[in-house]
């Protein structure tokens, strides 16, 4: 049943309407992300628009997200008709104010009589006028971020949405303007480049009054960065909300280290009752190695000798099972079920959790039957349908401690696995190492579709030490017929080619599933379904 008193009520912009109904604005670059955005948070919020941009119709890729607002679209190039009578025009932020286009338009702004206003000006001019939430993270962003929205849905509200097909939208411009467009509340998944100032970007022009801090792994480091360097980039939102409310994961000593000397406001932590058995170290903030009683990669109980420990979380997941736990909040005890398998998902749906009951004030019961009835995120732990007795998985993990966990989930559900590596990895070289040791030491058979994990493969057969090593990973790690050819585009590091050859060599061995791995598994997924349709048609 829907929440019929909605927490948080969307702000009146009537009088700001009014002020500025008759301003006409044109958008440059509307074709673009950035562009195309601005364009439909202006007319979202009652402003007239016209947009152009040098590419032709055929070549404007988010053309289908304008369909439904009344503006005059000018492609395949800038006529004068299209500066006339306009009182602003926004040139994308990517043009130099050197640049000769700038000029011309500057020149043309005497001509016609208008003002240029930046993409900046619009996000001090237009404010969000709803709740916003941000949530950053190494892992788990964006099926948090899907979950709670879920639960918002679920619960009568409508979140923003930037619109965009297969775009993941968490950088830059993107989470900014979605705040911005129609909707009740926002929820932000927001990432960086790794550089210092990314996030404080995103947090000044998104002016969440909530965020929410996953994880912090090295998985998404470059070979020249260096990790409390990065957990620091990780630790702007912090600095944004202090004396707001902050959500984070008590078991991740380096998410605890960045708020352990900030007086945070109103600090709210969830976590997890579960022992793997598995110790590990990681980088406190004191610079000390701590040690880890893991919970899953990269978390867990832990006390450091600079006085750093896991406190009681606030939001606590005891007696786990593969779709259920008990929920202990600071009130009542609760019993959660999901469709949602694996550990790392526990976290997600308690950090969901904790924001849609303490944000958003939604009352848990609805809280708890948002979660059941969520499907998940496609591309995550996705089941894709049978090969003979085997299961066919996809997941986008495309990092070493994503990988990790995700084979680690399934080795408890499934009783031998075979994995195709599709991964280039954005750690470089370093990372695809990883990635290939973590595989091996949870999969019982390795294919190595990408050129990356081929040429990982390699390098670790040719260090065996002796022939029954050497014998032993040349039963574990299966190779295709071809050496695959260089391909990389950010972390898609395989072809829709080579990661059917993986998947057709895989399925040839003796397990309980076959799960294909990276982004390239989830970008030609349907390429999958097409190969297991036939199999069943035979």
């Amino acid at each position: 049943m829907k929440n019929d008193k909605k927490p948080h009520i969307k702000q009146d912009t009537s009088k700001y309407r009014e002020n500025h109904s008759q301003d006409k604005y044109g958008v440059i670059g509307v074709c673009g992300v950035v562009g195309n955005m601005v364009t439909r948070v202006l007319v979202d919020n009652g402003l007239k628009v016209r947009g152009t941009d040098i590419l032709g119709e055929n070549e404007c890729t988010f053309q289908y997200t304008l369909h439904d607002y009344p503006i005059q679209l000018f492609l395949g190039g800038h006529p004068e008709s299209f500066f006339q009578n306009l009182d602003y025009i926004i040139p994308p932020p990517s043009l130099s104010k050197n640049s000769n286009f700038y000029k011309n338009l500057s020149e043309l702004a005497k001509e016609f009589r208008f003002k240029i206003k930046s993409v900046d000006d619009v996000l001090t001019m237009i404010t969000p006028h709803k709740p916003v939430l941000c949530i950053t993270g190494t892992n788990g962003k964006t099926t948090t971020t899907s979950l709670l929205k879920h639960i918002c849905s679920q619960a009568g509200l409508k979140p923003t949405e930037h619109g965009f097909n297969e775009l993941q939208g968490n950088i830059e411009y993107i989470p900014p303007l979605q705040c911005r467009l129609e909707g009740d509340v926002s929820v932000l998944e927001t990432g960086t480049f790794g550089n210092p100032g990314d996030l404080k970007f995103i947090m000044e022009r998104c002016q969440p009054s909530c965020g929410i801090i996953t994880n912090i792994t090295p998985d998404h480091l470059n070979e020249d960065q260096n990790f409390l360097n990065y957990a620091h980039i990780k630790g702007e939102m912090v600095e944004h909300l202090q004396d707001k409310m902050l959500i984070i994961n008590s078991d991740d000593p380096t998410v605890m280290g960045l708020i352990n000397d900030k007086d945070v406001l109103d600090l709210i932590t969830f976590g997890v009752d579960y022992k793997t058995g598995t110790i590990s170290k990681k980088t406190c903030f004191c610079r000390r190695e701590v040690t880890l009683n893991e919970t899953i990669s990269g978390m867990g109980y832990y006390k450091c000798s600079c006085g750093l420990e896991r406190p009681n979380p606030d939001y606590l997941a005891t007696e786990i099972t593969k779709k259920s736990f008990k929920l202990h909040t600071p009130n009542e005890v609760r019993k959660v079920e999901m469709q949602l398998m694996g550990l790392h998902n526990v976290y997600n749906a308690l950090a969901a959790i904790a924001a849609a009951k303490e944000f958003f004030k939604i009352p848990l019961d609805d809280i708890i039957t948002a979660v059941k009835n969520f499907r998940g995120v496609p591309g995550r732990m996705d089941y894709i349908g049978r090969w003979d007795d085997k299961k066919v998985l996809i997941d986008y993990a495309h990092n070493p401690g994503g990988v990790e966990t995700i084979l680690g989930e399934l080795k408890k559900i499934y009783e031998s696995i075979a994995v195709v590596i599709t991964v280039s990895s954005e750690s470089g070289e370093e990372g695809d190492d990883v990635i290939l040791k973590k595989s091996l030491k949870l999969a019982d058979y390795i294919i190595p579709a990408s050129f990356y994990a081929r040429k990982a493969a390699d390098k670790f057969i040719e260090s065996a030490k002796g022939s029954d090593e050497k014998i032993l990973l040349s039963e574990k790690i299966i190779l295709t017929s071809e050496y695959p050819h260089e391909f990389k585009k950010g972390t898609l590091g395989a072809n829709s080619d080579q990661l059917i050859k993986g998947l057709l060599k895989a399925i040839q061995y003796d397990v309980s599933a076959v799960v294909c791995i990276g982004e390239a598994a989830f970008k030609y997924k349907e390429n999958i379904h097409t190969i297991i349709n036939r199999k069943r048609q035979s």
